[in-house]
């Protein structure tokens, strides 16, 4: 639901046609039928909305996905389809030969290292994608947070698009959770070390305390919270943009033999990506061979799939450890299963969740105490 007020930089009528538009591009594949609401319907299906200065609202239909069970789930299909597959494995160096390029591979668990040889290398390594020397990839790095609060305190039953001028931030419901965000600022640093601050969660409880005034949300409320940096495609006419202005496009391009760069994008172009990087890998190849769209291939479902967090239980546990690459407590809490997100850093279920893996990976006491500081440092970025 996208409400419209008076004097909004988003004008009804403008937005009435555009969930028109949506539709016809969307054709048989859309969820349903989007359309316009009073101000009165649109307070009814919002509870808690400013209905001072509301006009009437849109009403489209889109999905919903967990992003670290949906990238964990493409790479059991990857493995499945006879990909390799290795965690905490780092490029460390990369050399072009006359055979291809030559990578210097260092395991960070075991602090072994290898030289492998490949014929082509994809640099799609995202925020970082810039770094790496052959690179021709130009970046502008901007920082998204999320915040997590209790449903109760703020009962929306369908999502929720707040403007403030040209900026847009959503109220998502998520089982017993809402989920507020996203910010757009620029982001100088380190991008393995983003961090939350008071001033980010400041703004988007400001907004929607804006739209939900008996909410009344304060820092209190927040049950969790995460930043991310988004890699945007860059040039010298875009750099004055505003972060929000920042095309969400992408680039495939070989500035070396063999060498490609992937940068850009989103989540929703991710399959689209890659499936146009292998066929200009196939092209420099040569290969002959008709690439099979992956549009229509359904993804290996691993344990805990789903858009909302499945049950904490042991044996989830267990399988993350065994199959999906886990060695970490982190790895379970925020990148298997959102249990760290969902339920909070200070949650029973973390210690819960330690003592299962502490069992699963054969930890001592001292090594189950690391982890958990570990995991309480990465959570409270």
């Amino acid at each position: 639901v996208f409400p419209v007020y008076r004097g909004s930089a988003w004008k009804f009528w403008q937005l009435r046609i555009g969930v028109r538009i949506y539709d016809w591009l969307c054709g048989h594949g859309n969820l349903g039928r989007s359309g316009s609401l009073s101000a009165a319907q649109a307070a009814h299906l919002c509870p808690g909305l400013s209905v001072s200065g509301l006009v009437g609202a849109t009403r489209h239909f889109d999905a919903f996905t967990n992003d670290a069970r949906l990238v964990i789930d493409m790479l059991l299909s990857a493995r499945q389809a006879g990909a390799e597959v290795f965690n905490y494995l780092g490029v460390t160096d990369v050399q072009q030969t006359d055979a291809g390029w030559s990578c210097h591979l260092a395991d960070e668990l075991t602090t072994s290292s290898c030289q492998v040889q490949a014929r082509c290398v994809i640099n799609a390594t995202g925020p970082w994608a810039d770094r790496p020397a052959p690179s021709s990839v130009r970046l502008r790095l901007t920082k998204g947070v999320h915040i997590v609060i209790e449903r109760s305190r703020l009962p929306v039953t369908e999502a929720v698009v707040l403007s403030k001028g040209k900026r847009i931030l959503f109220v998502i419901p998520w089982a017993e959770r809402v989920i507020l965000g996203t910010t757009d600022t620029d982001f100088v640093g380190d991008p393995g070390d983003v961090r939350t601050d008071t001033a980010d969660i400041g703004y988007i409880l400001d907004v929607v305390n804006s739209f939900f005034p008996d909410a009344d949300l304060s820092p209190s409320d927040v049950v969790s919270h995460w930043a991310g940096v988004r890699p945007l495609v860059s040039d010298r006419a875009t750099q004055r943009n505003a972060p929000s202005e920042m095309s969400r496009g992408h680039l495939i391009r070989m500035p070396a033999p063999g060498w490609f760069d992937v940068a850009g994008g989103k989540l929703t172009t991710a399959r689209l990506m890659a499936e146009q990087t292998i066929q200009q890998i196939a092209r420099y190849r040569g290969v002959k061979r008709r690439i099979v769209s992956s549009a229509s291939v359904p993804l290996v479902q691993g344990a805990g799939s789903g858009s909302d967090p499945a049950p904490p239980t042991r044996d989830l546990v267990s399988a993350f450890c065994r199959s999906e690459w886990a060695v970490h407590l982190d790895d379970v809490l925020l990148r298997r299963t959102g249990w760290s997100s969902y339920f909070g850093a200070d949650h029973e279920i973390v210690q819960q969740t330690a003592e299962w893996m502490s069992a699963e990976m054969g930890w001592s006491p001292d090594e189950a105490a690391a982890e958990l500081r570990r995991f309480q440092v990465i959570a409270a970025r």
